[in-house]
């Protein structure tokens, strides 16, 4: 008697010496109905199967053999044999030979030729799975057998089918979301765009109150808006420096840690503001608190300017309630100073030892941007401040020669030459104002300026940093959710059914904690992208603004200066 051996004629003298072991199973199945003899015969260096089944014409019966090892895994992986179909032709009346060239079905009794798979090189390369004698690992002790009764075109569509649908199944995904992500953010833009509103705020007329060290200043705070949830077209109150500190730390516990970039006010300056309580009114002074009155109104600019912080309680309150509360903890030498300070510095280094691993490029480019835009304009703001102290230096020097010109005319016995000279003395004086207009000019237009965008650079950064934060918090909370499931594995293994509906719950509990970690994660991500597009956007309107302004006081600057040499040059010429 012939049989086939996954669709190979074997006779079975070759295929049975030396004798294996036997291994007889007894089936049922619906479809090819009942089994008279199903034999299972592996020699374990072999690791071959055979099928032995007489009956009538049926679906031919599929044999998958999996060995988990890790060195069947390597060579040729899962492998799953398919037979070859069934001929259509008719029964040559020759009957059967007992002859090697030819393969016979025992289920069909009908010569077909032998069809293999050639979808795995791997397979190939080991006869169709087979292992060689050679091989002297056991890998039959780890295998499982699967039993399937198919029909093989079933089989092959399904092959098929998992093939083909990879490929769309992968690209579509990603490029639909991508696309929905740069429409929303255009949307966005386009929403900011046209929700534009007329809104003014200034800060006038700081103004000293009391005496002493407990001496403090006021600021006029001045609101024009056509926004109805203000109680008024025109607001006016009195606000001390404080009162902006405190603004800032109530915006910041808020909306900082969803992402977003909230103004920094400017700096405390003890040393300036120590003299302007102990001290006499001088120039000194009131130069220091023109540099602050200016950077607040720049700041309260920045916060009405943001569309979700206007909307804050906070600042409608500060803007339009006549008294505040006093605001808490914003002295420098506090202790919830000293204790920010320490928080900062803790901050900073659990920032150098969290390493993220990035998955968005983006954030990782932008930050790069960010730190090294912080480098230059800390370079460019210390040459601007040299710049400014040079011309402050040029103009003391230029009143220091228009007196020395005014001694030197006064002194001369040549009437012309006097003249001359004294009118020379006088335009050394008017330069002098143009240099100090200029000093000032070189400082508001671009030191303060670029002071205030390394600050907002600052909080930039920090915006990422509350974003890696957020990244952080859903690791960690993958962290405990694996050991929970880990105790939960050790509990059904010990039969501790007492704890385990408790660790069961805690499990549920930290799955949803997990989900909202990551949700948070993805919408922390979106604001802060949201938020540096519009903080570029931004400040590109400032600088040009501020550099257009500079050129002009500039060259305003520099026609005068030449109006008043050509206003000159005739005296000069008349010199005899």
């Amino acid at each position: 008697r012939r049989f086939t051996v996954l669709g190979h004629p074997t006779p079975c003298h070759r295929l049975f010496s030396p004798p294996p072991a036997f291994l007889l199973l007894a089936a049922t199945c619906a479809q090819l109905g009942p089994l008279s003899a199903l034999l299972l015969l592996a020699a374990p260096p072999l690791n071959k199967v055979l099928l032995v089944a007489p009956g009538a014409r049926r679906a031919p019966l599929t044999v998958q053999c999996h060995a988990r090892s890790e060195k069947m895994a390597a060579d040729s992986g899962s492998f799953e044999r398919l037979p070859p179909p069934f001929p259509e032709a008719e029964e040559e009346p020759g009957g059967r030979e007992d002859s090697d060239a030819e393969g016979e079905d025992i289920f069909t009794g009908r010569s077909k030729p032998t069809q293999l798979n050639t979808k795995c090189p791997s397979a190939i390369s080991k006869e169709n799975g087979l292992r060689l004698k050679d091989e002297e690992q056991d890998l039959f002790a780890e295998s499982t057998v699967e039993l399937s009764v198919d029909h093989t075109q079933n089989n092959q569509k399904k092959e098929s089918a998992n093939v083909s649908k990879p490929t769309p199944f992968l690209v579509a995904p990603i490029s639909s979301s991508s696309k929905s992500q740069q429409k929303s953010y255009e949307d966005l833009e386009e929403e900011e765009q046209e929700d534009q509103f007329e809104m003014t705020v200034k800060v006038t007329d700081p103004e000293k109150i009391g005496e002493g060290m407990n001496a403090y200043v006021a600021y006029q705070v001045s609101t024009q808006t056509s926004l109805p949830v203000f109680r008024s077209k025109q607001l006016s109150v009195k606000r001390r420096f404080s009162d902006f500190l405190g603004l800032y730390e109530k915006l910041s516990e808020k909306h900082s840690l969803n992402g977003y970039i909230v103004p920094p006010p400017p700096e405390k300056s003890l040393i300036g503001m120590t003299k302007v309580k102990v001290g006499k009114e001088d120039s000194s002074s009131a130069e220091f608190l023109e540099k602050r009155r200016a950077a607040l109104e720049r700041y309260l600019q920045r916060v009405v300017k943001h569309p979700t912080l206007l909307q804050d309680p906070d600042v409608r309150e500060f803007l339009e309630k006549e008294e505040l509360p006093r605001a808490v903890g914003t002295q420098t030498l506090s202790g919830a100073g000293l204790l920010k300070m320490f928080s900062k510095a803790t901050d900073a280094v659990s920032k150098m030892t969290i390493k993220m691993n990035e998955s968005d490029i983006w954030f990782e480019e932008k930050l790069q941007e960010v730190e090294c835009e912080e480098q230059h304009l800390r370079k460019l703001h210390a040459v601007v401040e040299t710049l400014v102290n040079h011309r402050k230096e040029l103009a003391v020097h230029t009143a220091l020669f228009a007196k020395s010109l005014a001694m030197l005319g006064s002194s001369e016995d040549n009437t012309a030459l006097s003249r001359a000279l004294s009118q020379l003395a006088e335009l050394e004086e008017r330069i002098e104002q143009l240099h100090q207009e200029q000093a000032n000019s070189d400082f508001f237009f671009l030191a303060e300026l670029l002071a205030d965008y390394i600050r907002l650079l600052s909080t930039v950064r920090a915006a990422f940093d509350q974003r890696m934060k957020s990244w952080q918090r859903w690791q960690d909370g993958q962290i405990i959710l694996q050991k929970k499931r880990e105790n939960e594995g050790r509990l059904l293994w010990a039969n501790k059914p007492d704890k385990l509906q408790q660790a069961k719950d805690e499990i549920s509990e930290w799955e949803s904690r997990v989900t909202q970690y990551e949700r948070d994660f993805e919408r922390v991500s979106a604001t802060v992208r949201k938020e540096v597009m519009r903080f570029e956007k931004e400040k590109t309107k400032d600088f040009r603004n501020h550099v257009i302004k500079y050129l002009e006081t500039l060259l305003n600057s520099q026609n005068q200066l030449v109006k008043y040499w050509e206003a000159f040059l005739p005296e000069a010429k008349a010199i005899s």
